[in-house]
């Protein structure tokens, strides 16, 4: 089915695959896993035909889906045979109601009306989007447009499927109904699933292969049993799946100076006309290590945006260090769920003393102790919009963090993050925390949210429904609904 010989991939100078060999048989799942950057995204480009016939990367080798070359056939060609998810589903994302972006494709393929109408309700229910058929993708949540991307690709029951980082935006629930989906795709209907993930637990007794890539080179090709049986795959690439909560000692002591830094009184807010957030009540306080959970679609973003100074309430207050007025960027910092919206330099390092420069506050130890926790030295000359999704990630909240500012607000920076360098960047948040920084993150991770978090708030439909002072506190509500 798939046939990829000595694949070697170039951007410029910069080498992202070596002389890869891959064969994967019709009616296999395999997961494609490794650190950041080690070349998986560059895979995925490869195997439907962006490399090389849009992206600006030398290729040398093959890859043959099906017996098409795809050195030889046009991306439209291609298209019929692979289904492609990509990580950034805005990207693929340009219809303004929701059902027309899902069948979009069953009508480029010719089917009759019927059939399309029938692909698209197909898609739509087993990815639970009938709600919002009549949505504009646009005005959705992060969560949600990974899903439309996903029905709009499944909609066209493709041979083979490939899936980039699929449930990094997903809640429980929803990652669960996708998984099911995708598991009787391949068992049922003999359909060909290429996923590349670091959510491992989730998708290892489902998977038939995991191949694990390092610098750009395959370093395994087993079962997934390889990994439960081997933990020093786990350990080198970034891949544990132990996750223990932080012992007590290394634990920030909780905030003294109970004068709230952020408050958000009875606030409405939300896009055009419609209301997201519905009489919001919500506190952080200096040193505060909290996070925000809730299903796709609850308003986790649209508070951060609010608390961040980006969107301003339609009702209600929002005050900060008792009506101090506040700097976005400076006082409050906000990553981004898509970190490519926030890089406009033309270097990681410009990028991330770009803010301390603006204000005239850059310190040069600073600098560099910030882009060395980032691990972003070695990348410090690169352009951002060259990286991987991961890189471009660490490289946005190193610019938040250059600052210093008094509350981080991080909204799913888990996406394109294998656990070493989550894990580097979070114990270098904790460190800023125990300095008195608050911290707020927006996370689906149970297990980061565990290991990490004193607090937690459940948001649900727009409104704050519950608190808790340890996560363990609403374990069950987050996650099992």
């Amino acid at each position: 089915m798939i046939s990829i010989h000595d694949l070697t991939v170039r951007y410029g100078d910069v080498p992202a695959l070596n002389q890869v060999s891959l064969t994967i048989q019709s009616g296999e799942w395999v997961l494609v896993s490794g650190r950041s950057g080690c070349g998986k995204s560059t895979l995925v480009k490869a195997l439907c035909g962006v490399i090389p016939h849009i992206d600006a990367a030398t290729m040398l080798g093959s890859v043959t889906i099906d017996g098409f070359d795809t050195r030889e056939h046009s991306i439209s060609t291609l298209a019929e045979q692979v289904g492609v998810v990509f990580q950034n589903p805005e990207s693929q994302l340009f219809h303004l109601r929701v059902e027309d972006e899902v069948a979009f494709g069953p009508r480029n393929l010719g089917l009759s009306e019927a059939d399309v109408q029938a692909r698209t309700t197909w898609a739509m229910r087993v990815t639970n989007l009938t709600a919002l058929r009549d949505n504009n993708p646009a005005e959705l949540s992060g969560g949600q447009k990974q899903i439309v991307a996903i029905a709009a690709v499944l909609a066209m029951k493709p041979r083979v499927l490939v899936l980039d980082e699929p449930l990094a935006s997903l809640d429980t629930h929803n990652a669960r109904c996708v998984i099911e989906t995708l598991d009787n795709l391949c068992r049922h209907h003999g359909m060909t699933i290429i996923m590349i993930e670091h959510r491992l637990e989730a998708t290892l007794p489902y998977v038939d292969r995991v191949v694990l890539i390092e610098n750009g080179q395959i370093t395994l090709d087993d079962a997934p049993q390889a990994l439960q049986v081997n933990p020093s795959y786990q350990a080198h690439f970034g891949l544990g799946d132990v996750f223990e909560r932080k012992p007590d000692s290394l634990q920030s002591p909780e905030p003294q100076n109970r004068e709230p830094l952020l408050v958000l009184d009875d606030v409405w807010a939300g896009y055009r006309k419609i209301d997201v957030l519905r009489g919001v009540h919500f506190e952080l306080y200096p040193g505060d290590f909290s996070a925000l959970v809730g299903p796709n679609g609850a308003g986790k973003s649209t508070l951060a945006l609010v608390a961040a100074g980006l969107l301003k309430p339609r009702k209600g207050k929002v005050r900060f260090a008792a009506g101090k007025r506040y700097r976005p960027g400076l006082d409050v910092a906000l990553l981004f769920q898509n970190a490519a919206n926030q890089l406009f330099t033309d270097s990681v390092d410009e990028e991330v003393a770009f803010a301390p420069h603006n204000y005239g506050c850059f310190q040069p130890d600073n600098h560099r102790q910030v882009i060395t926790e980032a691990d972003l030295l070695a990348l410090a000359d690169r352009r951002p919009n060259q990286l991987s999704v991961g890189q471009q990630q660490r490289t946005a909240l190193a610019a938040c963090l250059a600052l210093r500012p008094a509350l981080i607000i991080l909204d799913e920076p888990t996406l394109g993050q294998d656990w070493g360098h989550l894990q580097q960047l979070m114990d270098y948040l904790m460190l800023l925390n125990a300095n008195g920084t608050a911290i707020l993150l927006i996370s689906h991770d149970e297990k980061l949210v565990q290991r990490y978090v004193r607090h937690v708030s459940l948001i649900q439909d727009g409104q704050i429904i519950d608190k808790a002072k340890q996560p363990q506190g609403l374990q069950h509500e987050i996650y099992n609904t």
